[in-house]
């Protein structure tokens, strides 16, 4: 982007506050910029957007942008996958994934208060990227998500990928709690651990 000299805004007659505007908003549509850039090439959408069969096969369901595990998407109790060579299953949706850790759901991203990232600040996603912890100081945050991936990030980075996300129309949807291996293939514990979590 080609920087205009401050002394030529100023000589063109716009006002030290309307310059200041205009430069606030241009490096706010380059930070936005740069998070949809940094969530593209991260993945994001894998897992955090549910997929939907189109006609060339699985694609991203876009009307539900990183809304995470669709909620009234009830999974039954995890496959036994065994001590291998298989060690792992994923749903169809690509947001509920079943291993020896247990079974995990993709997040809601969104900016939704009630189920999202609404009532985080930046500084706990970027905690959060740096700690493997959820909003850098609860329970950990389990495969497949990469974050000992996304913690190589520069502070900057991770900033500008929040920002992005937050920018995204905000939805309302609860994702399931995380099963830990003992309940997760339990069709009775994991119908109590489910309605505990409402």
């Amino acid at each position: 982007m080609k920087s205009i000299p401050i002394s030529a805004l100023l000589a063109s007659g716009l006002t030290a506050g309307l310059i200041g505007q205009a430069i606030a908003s241009a490096d706010t549509t380059e930070t936005l910029r740069r998070g949809q850039y940094l969530a593209t090439v991260g993945g994001c959408h894998d897992c955090h957007t549910p997929s939907k069969m189109g006609p060339k096969g699985p694609e991203p369901d876009m009307t539900r942008m990183f809304s995470g595990h669709p909620a009234e998407l009830k999974m039954p109790p995890a496959p036994d996958v065994g001590k291998g060579p298989w060690m792992w299953a994923g749903a169809g949706t690509n947001t509920a994934f079943a291993g020896p850790w247990g079974v995990t759901f993709a997040s809601n991203l969104t900016a939704d208060k009630a189920t999202g990232l609404g009532s985080w600040r930046p500084g706990d996603f970027v905690k959060a990227m740096r700690t493997g912890k959820h909003a850098g100081v609860g329970r950990d945050i389990l495969p497949p998500m990469p974050w000992q991936n996304y913690a190589r990030m520069t502070e900057m980075d991770l900033r500008s990928l929040f920002s992005y996300l937050q920018s995204v129309p905000a939805t309302r949807n609860s994702v399931p709690q995380y099963l830990p291996p003992n309940v997760a293939s339990n069709p009775k514990q994991t119908e109590r651990v489910s309605m505990a979590g409402r």
